[in-house]
């Protein structure tokens, strides 16, 4: 902390903070909820395929699935700015809680246990890293999209 960084300073830097990660949170919130309608409207036109007919239902649910992704591309990236600005907020902060958790999760090996065994480790390594549910989430949508290609090839053929 500089000298100027004292005092009032320091307690309206921590206001931000505070602030800055609850609006966090909210983006998540909204991303989880948004997860859930995406899921849900794939998951109806997936079963009402038969009756809306498969080519449509197909087509739908493709532009569906490509609305979902660049959503969560979107919110991937709101968040990414989110917590770099948390992170320069957290510099001039005593304690950097986020920024350690975040080291804490990148670095972290899998079980020790599971790591003893040569070849289980080595075929496991690439996965002993923490996935970032941004990530990982991505590959629900392109499941569907998967998913509703194949049954436009279906429909047509």
């Amino acid at each position: 902390m500089t000298a100027a960084e004292t005092g009032d300073d320091v307690s309206v830097l921590f206001e931000q903070y505070k602030i800055a990660i609850e609006m966090a949170d909210r983006i998540s919130a909204r991303r989880g909820t948004a997860n859930g309608f995406y899921f849900t409207v794939s998951s109806a036109l997936l079963a009402t395929s038969e009756t809306l007919g498969l080519s449509i239902a197909s087509i739908a649910g493709m532009a569906l699935a490509g609305a979902w992704w660049l959503q969560l591309r979107s919110y991937r990236n709101l968040n990414a700015a989110k917590w770099a600005a948390i992170g320069s907020l957290e510099a001039h902060l005593p304690a950097h809680p986020f920024a350690d958790e975040w080291s804490i999760l990148k670095n972290d090996p899998l079980e020790h246990t599971i790591m003893r065994s040569r070849w289980l480790g080595d075929a496991l390594r690439p996965l002993s890293r923490y996935a970032e549910l941004s990530i990982v989430e991505q590959v629900v949508p392109a499941i569907y999209l998967g998913l509703f290609v194949a049954s436009l090839i279906h429909a047509l053929s």
